[in-house]
């Protein structure tokens, strides 16, 4: 994954709008109109936050006579949870490497008759 889409990705997951949204979008399609009926905001305002996401490649607008379906894109969902793996392995070998050490002063302080603290 590129550092720009990441970017883009984090940045549009950081507002919770977008995030309401993009969880409403996961249920299935829906127009614009009834994504913007739970926000008290204009359609003019939802409209920038879908943009937002849409150049996030969160999401997918389409056009059908009147009704203006958006769809939700997971693929860049995907990608950040890779991302976060990665560091969740690297932390979760770090904890691990830290309690074999602290297993391994316990021993010695009970190998040589020492009180815990």
């Amino acid at each position: 994954m590129s550092s720009d889409r990441l970017n883009a990705t984090f940045a549009a997951l950081a507002d919770p709008t977008r995030r309401a949204i993009l969880a409403r979008l996961a249920s299935g399609e829906v127009s614009v109109t009834e994504l913007a009926e739970p926000f008290e905001m204009s359609l003019p305002a939802v409209t920038k936050h879908l943009n937002v996401l849409e150049r996030a490649g969160l999401i997918r607008r389409g056009r059908d006579a009147q009704w203006r379906p958006c769809r939700l894109e997971a693929t860049p969902l995907r990608e950040v949870s890779d991302w976060v793996e990665h560091y969740r392995r690297f932390w979760e070998q770090s904890l691990d490497r830290l309690d074999d050490y602290l297993k391994k002063l316990q021993s010695k302080e009970k190998k040589h008759g020492r009180k815990k603290k």
